[in-house]
């Protein structure tokens, strides 16, 4: 169930409990307050919509992965009439999607208004991350279920669903702190977990053009260019999660490693902004490439795990990964020679009032990043894989406003992490590079480029969740914020 990993050697084990049990649960929403009322029919609501189902989940920093593969979703409508919307497995990982939207598919569905919903769910895991107390060596502990037992599912319908117009997007979000608890992180004899599954499925308006993930916008998507056509607009791209996007650009992308499409080959990595379309493809604003060699390309992203001081190595755990030399939970990487950069979906970084730079002097556990490679060398028995290339991405933290204050045109918030965030909970391992002066604590800008996607004023003592890029500047950490989302209890 966990594995405490050594500075050079990892073995993370995964406790797997089996059932053949198909998840089927079905819930009262109707457009009267309490089950057994009865919703109005809508006899205007006939023909098809195309309906894009969208991932996302609302998390605070405990755990470090969340996956789940869907199997089906089945909408009922207030007349009985019962439409599946997802008609083929998908696996989603959700931690990643914190605040955020990624599409799954894509499917015509009558339209109405639909008022409970049954969920098939397949394997489900979470992994939390943290130190041994007694020695201070790092483990992972993963936790999973080979089958969903249909008794600890939940799908919440808030209201119920019209669907109507020519295309819409349903939302799947994963309220994490109520699918998962477990009495230890690291694991032992006697120690339980129970992971129970629970969704709030919302209608989402598609924008034509959208801002943020409110009405549209997916950011900081992660894949391999499955195919490209010299010279035209369209291409591909094979998620980590195992989904094939259709992507068109336009005049206004911006394209960052690449002069343009005409310069995509199959193979390349991607880190993508775009807006989902009515059709469930994808219109491109930003296409980054960081490594334009696809020669035995794998790719990594997820938080930094330690940063050696000692040599130039580090360890990620493996939220999302493709390719052949993928290792399973956490890798160990060596960059003597690796490009260090930082990724451009924020624009303002050259603005704010503090040195925003992410290299092999001051990169510190719990960052972000988006790991390249092209090769795996074997090292006296011990297998590490130099980096090609090394991007500081984006991350959502959730934490607790301490102060509020302005500097340099931006509004600053100093955020306390809870104890179990990567920060805090990894800084205090040995022989590290770098050093934090309070790793418990994010110094926040904010400015009007800064997307706000929250029900409730911000203010001392507000539970936030901030989205973007975090640095370290001179042992202090601060964010450049591209979105915020309400936060979650901690």
């Amino acid at each position: 169930m966990h594995s405490q990993l050594p500075r050079f050697s990892h073995r993370p084990l995964i406790r797997l409990s089996l059932s053949a049990t198909v998840l089927e649960i079905a819930l009262c929403s109707v457009l009267t307050a309490g089950c057994g009322g009865s919703a109005r029919t809508d006899t205007s609501l006939s023909g098809n919509t195309s309906v894009t189902l969208l991932a996302s989940s609302t998390a605070n920093d405990e755990l470090s992965q969340f996956g789940l593969t869907l199997n089906s979703l089945i909408l009922t409508s207030q007349t009985g009439k019962s439409v599946s919307v997802l008609s083929t497995p998908q696996y989603a990982e959700f931690i990643h999607l914190n605040g955020g939207l990624e599409p799954l598919t894509t499917v015509s569905v009558p339209q109405g208004v639909y008022t409970s919903a049954t969920v098939s769910i397949g394997r489900a895991l979470f992994t939390c991350v943290g130190l041994v107390p007694a020695t201070g060596g790092l483990y992972t502990s993963t936790f999973a279920y080979g089958q969903t037992p249909s008794a600890n599912v939940t799908a919440i319908l808030p209201s119920p669903i019209t669907i109507t117009g020519a295309a819409m997007g349903l939302q799947m979000n994963l309220q994490v702190s109520q699918s998962a608890s477990f009495s230890n992180c690291p694991g032992g004899t006697g120690d339980t977990y129970l992971i129970t599954p629970t969704f709030n499925i919302t209608p989402l308006a598609l924008s034509a053009g959208p801002a943020n993930s409110g009405n549209g916008n997916a950011t900081d998507l992660h894949g391999l260019i499955g195919s490209a056509n010299a010279g035209a607009a369209g291409f591909s791209v094979n998620s980590v999660d195992g989904q094939t996007w259709r992507v068109t650009s336009s005049g206004s992308t911006l394209y960052q490693g690449v002069s343009g499409p005409s310069q995509l080959a199959a193979g390349m990595p991607v880190d993508m902004d775009a807006s989902i379309q009515d059709d469930g493809s994808l219109l491109a604003s930003r296409v980054a490439v960081y490594d334009t060699s696809s020669l035995n390309l794998t790719i990594d992203s997820g938080p930094l795990l330690f940063d050696s001081g000692y040599e130039p190595m580090f360890i990620t755990f493996v939220v999302g990964g493709e390719g052949p030399l993928n290792g399973p939970n956490s890798d160990y990487y060596s960059f003597g020679d690796a490009v260090f950069q930082t990724s451009g979906q924020l624009t303002n970084i050259q603005t704010v009032p503090f040195t925003a730079t992410f290299n092999a002097a001051n990169m510190v556990a719990g960052q972000n990043v988006f790991v390249s490679t092209n090769s795996l060398i074997d090292s006296g028995g011990f297998p590490y894989t130099p980096a090609d290339t090394i991007t500081l991405i984006p991350q959502t933290i959730n934490g607790t406003v301490s102060a509020v204050g302005s500097e340099g045109g931006f509004t600053t918030y100093t955020v306390t992490l809870a104890p179990y965030d990567l920060f805090p909970a990894l800084a205090v391992q040995q022989g590290q590079t770098t050093l934090l002066t309070d790793p418990s604590t994010v110094e926040v800008y904010v400015d009007s480029n800064t997307q706000m996607v929250t029900a409730n004023p911000i203010g001392v003592g507000s539970v936030v969740r901030f989205y973007g890029l975090v640095f370290n500047d001179s042992g202090t950490l601060r964010m450049d914020c591209a979105q915020i989302n309400d936060g979650v209890a901690e």
